[in-house]
């Protein structure tokens, strides 16, 4: 009776472990996916900065970034000299990514809003922020 008790004992014990035990996979790594954001931010600067404004072109902006108190952490400039659909869906992605991130991590913000320009203007063929 003694040897069954301490088999289903022993069983249990294994299956409690086994059930809750945490996957590295399913759970992430904060650097890994701290990582891959800053990747993909850097990214999407450098698609924005490489677009040109002129008589041609025209200048935009697009809210960049997830506060974790909710709203944008900055704006981003750019003009359409470049793809603005691929920039606008990259950044679509950063930020659902980024506000993801800052639940699933419990990331603090300063909460402050962050406006938007006023206008912009193109200077020596770059965008540039008025406010």
């Amino acid at each position: 009776m003694k040897k069954i008790l301490c088999t289903i004992i022993i069983l249990v014990c294994f299956f409690s472990l086994t059930a809750f035990q945490c996957n590295e996979d399913e759970s992430g790594n904060y650097e890994e996916e701290l990582a891959e954001l800053n990747q993909l931010k850097t990214d999407i600067e450098t698609l924005a900065q490489s677009s040109v404004c002129n008589e041609n072109e025209t200048c935009k902006y697009i809210a960049f970034g997830s506060k974790a108190c909710g709203g944008p952490k900055s704006y981003l400039l750019y003009s359409t000299s470049i793809s603005t659909e691929k920039l606008e869906n990259l950044v679509s992605t950063y930020n659902q990514k980024e506000s993801d991130f800052n639940t699933k991590w419990d990331v603090l913000s300063d909460c402050s809003y962050v406006n938007p320009p006023t206008s912009i203007i193109c200077e020596n063929n770059n965008c540039v922020a008025v406010y």
